[in-house]
């Protein structure tokens, strides 16, 4: 599938105030006007290229929205202060009280726990279903549905979504289709294939530093202007604004995106056949092994591989936290939540970026106590992290 993601942020160029060749950074809250129409005008959304206030927009933050609809291939997008405060806005703005959501029952914590636990308050009910088996999805759908949700690699069990099938479900249904995306940046664009909406952490891959919390909401320009209206905009007046300082530091750092996706995919998968040689049940979808391999190859820029991310159980919580430990002791990487980061980054979600999930969901969905998540990192000589890596787990039993 040809992607030109990569080039589209390429071609991005921008001048700072001085002619710096990184764009100024915007730090005002507030902005003047000349005339007190103009004001008025901004504020009701009918004036192009004004600014009124930073929870509303900013040019640094829209520098990067900018940016992010060119990676995803929709006409607009805004940033958030965080994942979240990109997801929950996104859900509140497409759903009223008895409105139903159908969502993939592996997504990130968070995200379940707002639609379980939250969304309940304003009677907006989820039914949660495994992805992958499209009959389950349909028989899911109600009358009052109105958001087909799920993640194009999901979190932690790295499902791949068939973002295409879904698509044509939700355009039979009448439903938006939102996807999150921040386990596979550049590798998988979900609007090309279908999707409504895209959401990203900007946290992780996108960021790749770990010293930033952010969030995106891509799609089309009717739906961002909807989520910014002063009146009843749920980004406007739920107010996850990002700061400009970290708007401009992200979209530094999209810069270099390409190059990175590439040695994460590259490490990943160099890991993930080398273990699985070892022994080791590995979660990862270069694998043939996997059981949507096929299908992500079909739908990703091979350019990029198969993403960064990969999975395996350790049997049980003991055995994941020893080897973790060990791992982290070796300097091997972190034993730390997040993903994205320039060193391997490695967590037990079932007691931790998922632990909202109640424990008989999770058994059912086949997320154990024992699996870890590893976060690959940009490690240069990928066959001695092998070995250290690979030393470390005969250690602790489990090759």
């Amino acid at each position: 599938m040809e992607n030109k993601a990569a080039n589209s942020i390429q071609d991005l160029q921008y001048f700072g105030e001085f002619g710096g060749v990184n764009p100024s950074i915007s730090d005002s809250s507030t902005y003047t006007f000349l005339a007190a129409k103009s004001m008025m005008d901004t504020f009701e959304g009918h004036t192009e290229g004004c600014y009124l206030y930073s929870r509303h927009s900013s040019p640094s933050n829209l520098y990067l929205s900018e940016a992010l609809a060119a990676l995803e291939g929709t006409e607009t997008a805004n940033v958030a202060a965080s994942g979240m405060g990109a997801i929950t806005p996104t859900i509140l703005q497409l759903c009223s009280a008895g409105d139903h959501i159908v969502c993939s029952r592996t997504v990130y914590g968070g995200t379940y726990a707002f639609l379980k636990n939250f969304t309940p308050k304003f009677n907006i009910n989820t039914t949660f279903v495994d992805i992958t088996n499209l009959k389950k999805v349909e028989a899911a759908i109600t009358k009052n549905t109105k958001i087909l949700y799920c993640e194009s690699v999901s979190n932690p069990l790295l499902e791949v979504a068939n973002i295409p099938s879904l698509s044509k479900l939700a355009k039979k249904y009448q439903l938006t289709l939102v996807v999150d995306n921040t386990f596979s940046p550049l590798c998988i664009r979900p609007k090309m294939l279908g999707a409504d909406v895209v959401i990203h952490s900007l946290t992780k891959f996108i960021n790749g530093t770990s010293d930033t919390v952010a969030g995106a909401i891509c799609g089309s320009k009717a739906f961002i202007d909807s989520l910014k209206n002063v009146n009843d905009g749920a980004s406007m007046l739920l107010g996850p604004v990002m700061d400009s300082l970290r708007s401009s530091s992200v979209l530094k750092n999209m810069r270099t995106l390409h190059i990175r996706m590439k040695k994460h995919s590259e490490n990943a998968f160099y890991l993930a056949q080398k273990f699985e040689l070892d022994g080791i049940k590995i979660m990862y979808p270069g694998l043939k092994s996997h059981p949507q391999h096929e299908l992500y190859k079909k739908i990703s820029n091979p350019e990029f591989g198969f993403g960064g991310m990969l999975a395996f159980d350790a049997g049980t919580l003991e055995k994941a936290d020893e080897l973790m430990e060990l791992l982290q002791k070796n300097s091997l990487g972190y034993l730390a939540v997040s993903l994205g980061f320039y060193k391997t980054l490695f967590n037990a979600p079932g007691t931790g970026t998922s632990s909202e999930i109640p424990l008989e969901e999770r058994k059912k969905m086949g997320l154990s106590e024992g699996l870890i998540r590893f976060s690959i990192g940009l490690d240069n000589d990928i066959e001695r992290t092998y070995l250290a890596m690979r030393k470390c787990l005969v250690e602790v039993g489990l090759i």
